[in-house]
């Protein structure tokens, strides 16, 4: 059995909200709605998801698609940035790249990345040991955790260049029996209903002309 890793797609930034506060775009929810009748969706059987309002929007549109219950977890959130609050687009990148390139030490008062990575690890772990593996499942989220998650089920140290393309609403796949990781990082439009290995130059895959411009880069996760 497959689980799935998914990202929330394009969002509403607001700065005088806290970043897990900010829902779902237009954009975001087209992009979900578009994917409902596909077949790795309707196989769902569960959906494990972060508390942040975006990603329990992104689980709340999928559900609604397969029918499976959802599982909201506080473990799944983004890494700790209440810190410093909303950044601007170029000083949010350069924190991001501090946070991947030095996963030990904290940046201005952020959660440091092994600590992250430690959280997200044991959130899915716990998860599945609670449910058989009776059928396909997904876990909901953001691109910061979800790459800390996939280095860890791949063997790799932590890099920022194992991170998802620009956007969100993007998807990696591993098998649940050992955890091994079947798919490198691909847009929810394209993710392969069959995937055996690992496809690193994945990461530099773009969405469909229609959707990749239309809102700002989602640069807060």
């Amino acid at each position: 059995m497959r689980g799935y890793y998914i990202t929330h797609p394009q969002i509403v930034m607001d700065p005088a909200l806290p970043v897990p506060q900010w829902g779902l775009s237009g954009t975001g929810r087209a992009r979900l709605e578009a994917i409902c009748d596909r077949a790795w969706v309707l196989s769902l059987t569960r959906i494990f998801s972060s508390d942040e309002k975006k990603a329990v929007e992104t689980a709340e549109i999928l559900a609604g698609c397969s029918g499976c219950p959802i599982e909201i977890n506080a473990r799944m959130g983004e890494n700790d940035r209440s810190s410093t609050g909303f950044l601007p687009p170029h000083e949010f990148e350069k924190a991001a790249g501090r946070f991947f390139a030095e996963p030990e030490l904290s940046f201005r008062g952020w959660e440091r990345a092994v600590d992250a990575q430690s959280r997200i690890v044991g959130a899915v772990n716990s998860a599945l040991a609670r449910y058989p593996l009776g059928g396909p499942v997904a876990f909901v989220g953001h691109g910061g955790v979800g790459t800390l998650l996939k280095c860890h089920l791949a063997g790799n140290p932590i890099t920022r260049d194992r991170d998802q393309p620009p956007g969100g609403g993007n998807i990696f796949a591993f098998r649940l029996s050992d955890r091994a990781l079947l798919c490198d990082w691909e847009p929810m439009e394209q993710i392969q209903e069959k995937c055996e290995a690992v496809f690193p130059g994945k990461t530099g895959t773009v969405f469909p002309a229609d959707l990749r411009n239309n809102e700002p880069k989602d640069n807060q996760r």
